[in-house]
């Protein structure tokens, strides 16, 4: 094993381990804002926390974090496309999108195999990231198969 290594070679390796994805959504001074993660993760059931990361240099995430209430939705298997366009230009990643808001703010995507509406509790600067804590206030699910994350490429649960 390599005490030394190039961005790349890290990278690699953070992406031997599979995730989910899910987008993070929200409607802040009337606009629709969100955007794609694989790093989300539950945390704690007692009080109900979840957690997701995103890059410091975001566009979306000083935009985003000013919502009152954020959906997460869990993608299903079929929703790479789905989330390539999440992580496209701003003013494209709804469109096409059947999507529900809450009444505080907090966009979900209607065909998503979970969901979740939550505030942020804390959020913590680590490395070129912002881990981000987010407090449980509703939550839903339906059958389905989750869309993975894994060596940079979409698929599916064998």
């Amino acid at each position: 094993m390599s005490k030394q290594w190039d961005s790349r070679v890290l990278r690699d390796a953070f992406g031997a381990f599979p995730t989910g994805v899910v987008a993070v959504a929200a409607r802040v001074d009337g606009k629709l804002v969100g955007l794609a993660a694989s790093s989300f993760t539950s945390v704690s059931l007692e009080p109900p926390l979840v957690s997701f990361s995103v890059a410091k240099g975001s566009t979306t995430w000083p935009e985003l974090r000013r919502a009152e209430h954020l959906g997460v939705t869990v993608l299903a298997e079929d929703h790479g496309a789905l989330c390539r366009q999440l992580a496209g230009p701003a003013g494209e990643r709804f469109t096409g999108v059947a999507f529900e808001i809450t009444d505080r703010g907090a966009v979900l995507l209607t065909e998503g195999i979970a969901h979740y509406d939550c505030t942020i509790r804390e959020e913590f600067e680590r490395g070129d990231h912002v881990i981000v804590l987010l407090e449980l206030h509703a939550v839903a699910h339906r059958p389905g198969q989750p869309l993975i994350f894994h060596r940079s490429e979409f698929g599916r649960l064998a």
